[in-house]
């Protein structure tokens, strides 16, 4: 039969999906299930192993007996998964030993204290292009080998597996023939040498983390194995990152190429090509999707800890809208605002200023400030962290980028994207369709079947609207430093 459809798994921190896209890269149709979360302590976040691969398989067979598609239609599939969490399971059984430990969780912070006392920042920071923290898998792995009663002893008999979910997802959809990842989530584990592409001897005996437990990394369009479906073998060949995904799905595969997914947070990432490139401000250098027989490029990547997260607080805690969507007629129905600022570090202050004990503020009120005008300053303020990252990509790499592409929730805001443009004195490119990320697991499965090429990514990938700055010179540097001011009297120290 005719290959008509690519399906992307899109497996996230709250949800699980299956969506078929077709050649001309539109959504033939969705499924989503809703992903149970387990908090057993505080700072502790679990999801059930079983769960994902339980309601992927689910979400695909909907799916599908929705379109009424035969399966011989299906190219490939793509996988894109929430990054960092982590997943150890028997080899023989296939049976988690514990349960995933979500990448938001917080209780390795010790064991990131001792790496520190071992003196491995500097190793760590120079060849994974991440710092010592809890977000990252490495020190995941440690505790459940530590805690988990005989599973160290196990592991160095090799019997134990670990994986990301991604390798978790392909360990399970090929019947446990295939323990693979791609550089991109290799990438997010802190015990890969993105230097050499290759696991970490010193940071795995410092752990002591037995090299037997790991995948084998590949390039994420690739052959991960196939998924036997009524009969029908249908290949894996993509993998990625949900954020390497997303900047593939905007076309991000050339360097200074930059996207920001506006989310919860805000996630920036700019391909800065196959140097590897240490930052000077705080930032993360990552393996950006990688392609088979070519050189992966790299990637810098800031994170914003608060992005819509605030308009939440502006709905839920405040009270001052009622739902996201009125932010964009408020900010346009009143005039531009003057000193005022509100620096959501909620959270703490992220990239590039990492201090972890600011906390948020509002500058600049007078008697006339009132609800509008918060509501603005919320909104303007994702605009001017983004600014704040992307200055710091640019030190870094030394490059220059002609357009941001964007996508997720926020980006739907017109004043928002204007605004950005305005502030970072670039274009701002949003495209038609904001599933992004599953489109970027789609086009490395697509890339890797024949179904697609690296040329027709942009054929592909349309453009909604295009922002044009339109702000004046003096306005945009005026606005900007009462921004740095703002984050100034907020710190910390």
């Amino acid at each position: 039969m005719e290959k008509k459809y690519i399906v992307a798994f899109d497996q996230g921190t709250t949800s699980t999906r299956a969506i078929i896209f077709d050649k001309k890269g539109g959504i033939v149709s969705i499924s989503q299930k809703e992903l149970k979360q387990h908090y057993p302590k505080s700072g502790w976040v679990e999801h059930d192993a079983n769960d994902i691969i339980k309601d992927q398989l689910e979400a695909f067979e909907k799916v599908m007996l929705e379109t009424g598609i035969n399966p011989s239609e299906i190219a490939s599939i793509g996988i894109t998964n929430q990054r960092e969490t982590t997943v150890v399971w028997d080899k023989n059984t296939g049976e988690p030993i514990h349960k995933a430990i979500v990448w938001l969780d917080k209780r390795t912070t010790p064991i990131c204290e001792e790496l520190k006392a071992l003196g491995l920042e500097t190793y760590v920071n120079e060849n994974t292009g991440l710092i010592i923290d809890s977000y990252f898998s490495g020190t995941k792995l440690k505790w459940i080998l530590d805690e988990v009663p005989g599973s160290r002893e196990r592991a160095e008999a090799g019997e134990l597996l670990f994986g990301t979910i991604d390798s978790w997802l392909i360990y399970k959809l090929t019947k446990g023939k295939k323990h693979l990842t791609d550089h991109s989530n290799a990438s997010r584990t802190m015990i890969y040498n993105i230097k050499t592409l290759a696991w970490d001897e010193k940071i795995l005996k410092a752990m002591n983390i037995p090299s037997s437990m790991l995948p084998h990394v590949q390039e994420s369009s690739s052959n991960f194995g196939n998924l036997n479906f009524k009969g029908i073998e249908i290949p894996i060949y993509g993998v990625a990152g949900d954020q390497q995904a997303a900047l593939f799905g905007q076309g991000g595969h050339q360097p200074g190429m930059a996207k920001n997914t506006y989310g919860t947070g805000c996630f920036l990432l700019l391909n800065t090509g196959t140097d590897h490139l240490v930052s000077k401000n705080g930032l993360l250098t990552t393996l950006a999707c990688s392609i088979e027989n070519e050189k992966p490029n790299y990637a810098l990547e800031g994170s914003i800890f608060i992005g819509g997260a605030s308009i939440q607080w502006l709905r839920d805690q405040l009270n001052l809208i009622n739902q996201a969507e009125e932010t964009e007629v408020i900010c346009k129905s009143i005039p531009p605002l003057e000193d005022l600022y509100i620096v959501p570090a909620f959270a703490g202050l992220g990239a590039p200023y990492w201090d972890a004990k600011a906390k948020g503020a509002i500058h600049g009120i007078t008697l006339d400030i009132g609800k509008k005008e918060l509501t603005k300053a919320t909104v303007e303020a994702m605009a001017y962290q983004t600014k704040d990252v992307i200055n710091a990509m640019l030190e870094d790499s030394g490059s220059s980028i002609i357009s941001l592409k964007v996508d997720g929730g926020a980006s739907a805001n017109n004043y928002l994207m204007q605004f950005q443009s305005d502030i970072l004195n670039v274009e701002v490119d949003r495209p038609k369709m904001l599933e992004v990320t599953a489109l970027g697991a789609a086009f490395l499965a697509g890339i890797k079947a024949g179904f697609w090429t690296l040329d027709s990514i942009e054929e592909v990938r349309e453009r909604e609207t295009l922002f044009s700055p339109i702000m004046t010179q003096q306005a945009r540097e005026a606005k900007y430093n009462g921004w740095l001011n703002a984050v100034e009297r907020t710190k910390s120290k």
